[in-house]
């Protein structure tokens, strides 16, 4: 059995207590992202011996930006620890493919949790709370199961149905907002903003499900109540924005953008380790000493 799911806690990841299922179940393309190809089930070459990277420190100058933006919001310690029992795929080869697949799976079936405890804690309407809290249910029972039930699992039925709780729960906080300036005709879904200039808008209940926001300047703009779900924030500029009451953001989203520690962000997610801190108040004026004063009285009138 899985760890139970009852704590958000369950939901972030935790690496000192998985098997590095993210440097190994995945493959990925030389990209911007990668700086090499690797095939899927197999382990990065960075990977050291007690599953800790090499380059951890230095992901992003070496090419490995991709890696610095992944959440496997909690799945890789739950089948770590859950489904494997703190047994490795290196002490049991043999254990591989499944604990890949599984990886797989759950951390899916994790995010679907983590995108309905948002909807939850937003929802307006007692008949979509409850259908939120009824996938949660539905989903958390699959998530919980034994290895056998997490393989066979109907992931693709479960993610049309919390899909469209989701995009319930969004209309009805959405509703009371309206999306101003000139860019509001194009604030749809699917919406193609790549670099767009939206500095400064108020784009209050816009629906940018999916939208692609690779490098757009959000830079003090409002996202109170926006559906950011699966939004590319890719290079994003985020400074003086915000997103804390934004819908259905992650962590991953957030990683993958530039802020800086004046982005508001919704509770629960944290500025990333590359974004740029606040620069340090002035320091005091120190008083000038007594014996340096220059007297009144000695003062030519």
């Amino acid at each position: 059995m899985t760890r139970p799911l009852a704590s958000p806690d369950a939901l972030r990841p935790d690496c000192s207590q998985c098997f590095a299922l993210c440097c190994t179940a995945f493959g990925f393309t030389r990209s911007a992202d990668f700086a090499i190809d690797k095939p899927p089930a197999s382990p990065c070459p960075n990977l050291a011996g007690d599953f800790s990277c090499t380059i951890h420190d230095r992901l992003r100058p070496r090419g490995f930006a991709g890696c610095t933006v992944f959440d496997c919001f909690g799945a890789g310690q739950a089948v770590s620890q859950g489904l494997f029992h703190g047994t490795s795929w290196r002490d049991n080869p043999d254990s591989a493919p499944d604990m890949f697949a599984a990886f797989r799976v759950l951390r899916q079936l994790h995010e679907m949790l983590w995108h309905l405890a948002q909807a939850e804690a937003v929802a307006y309407s007692p008949d979509a709370a409850d259908e939120v809290r009824h996938l949660q249910a539905k989903v958390r029972k699959v998530a919980d199961g034994n290895l056998g039930k997490i393989l066979t699992a109907d992931v693709g039925s479960l993610h049309l149905q919390v899909g469209e709780a989701l995009r319930w729960v969004s209309e009805e906080v959405r509703a009371g907002y309206f999306a101003e300036g000139p860019q509001r005709n194009h604030l749809v879904p699917g919406a193609d903003l790549a670099g767009a200039n939206l500095r400064g808008s108020v784009l209050c209940g816009a629906d940018l499900r999916g939208a692609c926001l690779i490098a757009a300047d959000l830079r003090g703009a409002d996202l109170t109540a926006v559906d950011l779900l699966g939004a590319d924030l890719r290079d994003a500029r985020l400074d003086d924005a915000d997103l804390s009451h934004s819908l259905f953001l992650t962590q991953a989203q957030i990683a993958a953008a530039r802020g800086s520690a004046s982005t508001r962000l919704p509770t629960g997610l944290v500025p990333p380790a590359h974004w740029v801190p606040l620069p340090p108040p002035p320091a005091p004026a120190r008083p000038v000493p007594p014996s340096k004063r220059k007297r009144l009285d000695s003062l030519d009138c």
